[in-house]
């Protein structure tokens, strides 16, 4: 059994082209295993080959991330500060990609895909505008929900990237699935919404996935402090969100699985409980959720 796992890190990024293989190693020597999302088909598809190169603790999502449905040009420095010089992989061009039913559908066929994700809502850049900013919502809203369906359709959780949409996202959770007694599961990626949404989500039976910003003060954001504190440790999943949001500790530019231990370690803080307790709890959370293999 793993002592922790990284739900969230795209080792199947750009930032990992060189070293994907020997990264995912690092993790899996020290008992960390990975789950590798996909944010539109090439990266999906590259998160399934990435993964069937391991017999075990590797393991792909697959889905559009909801800003690749645009083309714009993207700089992680929205999320992270640079200490050096940029490196290439923090600027990058989205396309306006359309999801394909079929053809995500056949990636996940492979045994190594454990979610559909990661997929959801972003309105954190939106068209200046009422009526292109509703249709840049509805498009979102519609690829979405053709998203949730294949995972219905394949028995699958969802992996849920929600930024400055948190009441779109639950409204459409609640209308459409009548959840939690619905087969929809999923968890909520780098939560930042607030406590009062949290409650919400909660009784939805939805986790939440923690990672470096909870090291990071952000004043247009919550303090996930607040949030950790609250919810229940059976509800908590550890992430990086590699390479991106680097722990302080890390002291590097690129996030990988490995220090997905930082996080462990901080919510073993906030929450006054043994790191052990935090591992074993958080493990078998994600061994539930992904329904994961030994």
């Amino acid at each position: 059994m793993p002592f922790l796992i990284d739900t969230h890190g795209h080792v199947n990024f750009n930032a990992f082209r060189n070293d994907a293989d020997d990264v995912l190693g690092r993790a899996l020597k020290n008992d960390t295993w990975v789950i590798m999302p996909g944010s539109q088909y090439s990266t999906s598809q590259r998160a399934v080959e990435i993964a069937e190169r391991f017999k075990n603790g590797v393991f792909a999502a697959v889905g559009i991330h909801p800003i690749h449905l645009e083309h714009r040009e993207v700089d992680v420095m929205e999320v992270q500060s640079a200490k050096g010089e940029k490196e290439s992989w923090m600027t990058f061009e989205t396309r306006a990609e359309e999801f394909d039913h079929e053809a995500y559908k056949d990636l996940a066929k492979s045994k190594k895909v454990v979610a559909i994700g990661e997929v959801g809502l972003d309105y954190y850049y939106e068209p200046k505008g009422k009526a292109k900013r509703e249709e840049f919502r509805a498009r979102q809203k519609e690829t979405l929900e053709k998203q949730i369906s294949l995972a219905l359709e394949l028995n699958l959780p969802v992996i849920l990237h929600c930024r400055a949409a948190h009441p779109d996202l639950f409204n459409l959770l609640t209308t459409r699935y009548p959840l939690p007694t619905s087969d929809f599961r999923g968890v909520l990626h780098c939560y930042t919404g607030n406590l009062e949404q949290a409650k919400k989500f909660l009784d939805l039976g939805l986790y939440f996935g923690f990672n470096g910003l909870i090291f990071k003060k952000v004043p247009a954001l919550p303090d996930p402090r607040e949030i950790i504190s609250f919810l229940p440790l059976d509800r908590i999943l550890l992430e990086t969100d590699s390479p991106y949001l680097v722990p302080s500790q890390a002291a590097v530019e690129r996030n990988e699985p490995l220090f997905v231990k930082y996080v462990a370690q901080e919510i073993s803080r906030i929450k006054n409980i043994p790191l052990e307790k935090v591992a074993e709890i958080t493990t078998q959370n994600a061994l539930t959720l992904f329904h994961l293999s030994f």
